[in-house]
């Protein structure tokens, strides 16, 4: 289903609409943020220059130390008694970077994430049941206010209690599950332990999936978990730049459509700063041209994708950005090699005998970097050859992916870490 015509949009229309939005968010934030109109003088650059589509790159980033330097409210264009919500993050690097909706920016908000869940199968008849934090983080209270405009019943369990929230599965017939896709893994784990079938007992049809990576190994493991039959969709945002709403995944699981008349989005060269013709990965960048509360301008998100303009099989006609490989910020540097956690997820969930549960530590021993993989067994076993034989392939799989050897510790079923939330999945151990 389309939520909103603008999702159809011929693409001359749509960066006609496009233009009108970016000019008078330019001029607003100019107007009325001395921050951005110090950084506009700087770069030589004042709001009637902004002609074109293509002036767009003429404009200095933004990244989340300015918010932090600007703290709490210095990048806001407007004043705090329009304000009808303010979230934060957790400031676990430093400062939080704190965000306000006024109640133009919550009906924007509303409206994309109606979008998003409806393109990735939602409907008025769900019960939705959101196992997302609720509080400061914005993706719990995102998709409720979303989902709950398109008419689905909305059930807010929060994260944590897992077998409660099985519990209410079961007895509310919830149809359509929000969490990350750990948690997701997770929820079907803890129902087993239960005694709960998760395909056959439970209801769960479409599970919306954000806040965490959705490789197509892990797309796999949901699968063998939740059933072959669920819809499962990942959809992006972040709380710079609204929460999320973004973009995401239609059915047809070719990407993810950004709402384009309110994101303008771009691809850097992370190095250089330089704009990078379409369908070629780099770091994403996106400009707010209808946010009220904090219009940002040229945000770098540090997350690494691609984008693709060719209209979509499902109708619409915005672009769509290629599922994340990582952030720019998650890389790891190892021995010259260039790591995203996403490519161990790739090889771990190549070997059948592992589960989907997996820690990377990097440590310093001497002068070297020495990476090494602690995966989980599926079923437990006490034959030295053949724990020799499940080594062996781990290795070659990282070996063939990464381009360098890892150490691999098999673990006992159910041993490692789980998580409610956001999987920390890195421990780099080596002294900066």
């Amino acid at each position: 289903m389309i939520w909103a015509k603008e999702e159809t949009l011929e693409r001359a229309e749509l960066e006609k609409l496009q233009l009108s939005r970016l000019q008078e968010t330019v001029k607003r934030v100019y107007e009325k943020v001395p921050y951005y109109r110090e950084k506009m003088q700087a770069a030589g650059i004042a709001p009637e220059d902004i002609k074109s589509l293509d002036d767009l790159k003429k404009l200095p980033f933004t990244t989340k130390q300015d918010m932090r330097d600007t703290y709490p409210f210095g990048l806001f264009a407007v004043p705090k008694s329009e304000l009808l919500r303010i979230h934060a993050s957790s400031g676990t690097t430093g400062k939080p970077t704190v965000v306000g909706y006024t109640k133009g920016d919550m009906d924007t908000w509303t409206d994309c994430v109606s979008r998003i869940a409806c393109m990735g199968g939602a409907s008025k008849e769900d019960v939705a049941q959101i196992c997302f934090g609720y509080g400061m983080f914005t993706g719990a209270l995102g998709l409720h206010y979303g989902l709950e405009n398109i008419g689905a019943a909305i059930v807010p369990s929060s994260t944590g209690n897992s077998e409660r929230q099985i519990m209410y599965m079961k007895d509310f017939g919830t149809t359509l599950l929000v969490a990350t896709p750990s948690y997701a893994l997770r929820l079907a784990e803890v129902a087993r332990e239960m005694g709960v079938d998760p395909v056959k007992d439970l209801s769960i049809k479409t599970a919306l999936v954000g806040s965490e990576l959705l490789t197509d190994a892990m797309r796999k493991e949901m699968h063998l978990a939740w059933g072959e039959d669920i819809q499962i969709t990942s959809n992006y945002g972040m709380s710079e730049l609204m929460g999320p709403g973004v973009s995401g995944e239609c059915l047809e699981h070719n990407g993810m459509h950004i709402n384009e008349d309110y994101f303008l989005p771009e691809i850097i060269d992370s190095a250089t700063g330089e704009v990078l013709p379409a369908g070629e990965k780099g770091e994403l960048v996106i400009t707010c041209i209808k946010k009220e509360g904090l219009p940002l301008i040229r945000y770098r998100t540090k997350d690494i994708t691609r984008l693709f303009y060719e209209k979509c099989a499902c109708g619409r006609t915005t672009c769509r950005m290629e599922n994340l490989m990582g952030r720019s910020d998650d890389m790891l540097k190892i021995r010259g090699v260039n790591v995203f956690p996403s490519q161990i997820e790739e090889a771990v969930l190549s070997v059948k005998e592992l589960g989907p549960h997996y820690e990377i530590v990097v440590e310093n021993v001497g002068y070297n970097d020495v990476l090494t993989v602690r995966v989980e067994l599926n079923e437990p076993t006490d034959s030295f050859t053949e724990l020799q034989r499940i080594e062996r392939i781990t290795k070659e799989k990282l070996r063939t992916i990464l381009g360098l050897d890892a150490k691999v510790k098999l673990e006992s079923p159910a041993s490692l870490q789980r998580f409610e939330g956001k999987a920390k999945r890195v421990r780099d151990l080596r002294s900066k």
